[in-house]
């Protein structure tokens, strides 16, 4: 249903399948994923909270939750999701992508250069990789501390 694009036909089978397995990680992560597509950014924050609350180590959850914290401007909560993703997965280059963004959101532009540069690091998807490029152009024009909008 989510891949033909059939939004809320999948909202309502991920709650029959929550009512039926209120327990299931991937279940949540799903209807997060489906909420942020929606634009619904606090319900995709508090799905992904359940997925990583029911399962801690459940890495795309948790950089989904580093990404919806940053959007609704929750600048410590992002950091703080990223570097648990990145406590549990040191190398993995989505959550380096979701911290250094967190990270040139609060100012803190050093370490999302870094952060940033680990990322492309792990040889992303070249669209990807291209709009990370732009973001550490840009993170170069700035004071150190000074915040960045990086939605």
């Amino acid at each position: 249903m989510l891949q033909e694009g059939d939004r809320e036909a999948a909202l309502l089978e991920l709650k029959r399948v929550l009512d039926a397995d209120p327990h299931n990680p991937y279940a949540f992560n799903l209807l997060g994923n489906t909420l942020w597509e929606l634009d619904k950014l606090e319900p995709a924050r508090d799905a992904f909270k359940a997925a990583v609350i029911i399962s801690p180590s459940y890495l795309g959850a948790r950089v989904s939750l580093s990404h919806v914290h940053r959007r609704l401007r929750e600048l410590d909560d992002a950091e703080h999701e990223a570097r648990v993703a990145l406590t549990h997965f040191p190398k993995d280059g989505e959550a380096m992508h979701a911290l250094g963004l967190a990270l040139a959101s609060r100012g803190k532009r050093v370490e999302a250069r870094r952060s940033l540069e680990g990322f492309l690091s792990t040889n992303p998807e070249f669209e990807a990789a291209t709009e990370v490029r732009g973001i550490l152009e840009m993170l170069g024009l700035g004071e150190d501390d000074e915040p960045m909008d990086v939605d």
